[in-house]
């Protein structure tokens, strides 16, 4: 099945979390945590642990999150943890990751597994498909 939605993120909060030992690269890496909120056929909240190596003035980087899901697809209420990664090189997304993470799923979610995408829209919309499976 698919479920879509688009969602906005409620907070980005850059942490002091810093990688050792101490490697001097041209993109330094960063932590941050994430709250989003989710509308459409998958409903709820996530709670997101962000880290990228992203530059602010050219719009060149990559990151690697990893999401906490807690709502509902399709109205199957549960929770549900993903993964998902994207390198930019200013106005696209390529080599793109996306998976639901096996074995994490709880409630109505349970034994859910597959994949999904991301994207931005030009209008800065975010939209967010799960194609999934219940076990």
């Amino acid at each position: 099945m698919r479920a879509t939605a688009t969602f906005t993120v409620k907070a980005f909060v850059p942490t002091e979390l810093k990688p050792g030992p101490a490697v001097s690269t041209a993109l330094p890496v960063g932590v941050a945590t994430m709250e989003k909120h989710y509308e459409g056929e998958a409903t709820g909240r996530s709670a997101t642990l962000f880290t990228s190596a992203f530059d602010q003035t050219t719009g060149v980087g990559t990151y690697i999150a990893m999401e906490s899901f807690d709502g509902s697809l399709h109205g199957r209420q549960g929770s549900f943890n993903f993964a998902h990664s994207a390198t930019t090189s200013g106005n696209d997304r390529t080599a793109e990751f996306f998976t639901i993470v096996p074995s994490s799923g709880t409630g109505e979610l349970a034994g859910i597994v597959g994949a999904g995408g991301m994207a931005v829209e030009v209008d800065g919309t975010h939209r967010i498909w799960f194609d999934y499976q219940l076990g």
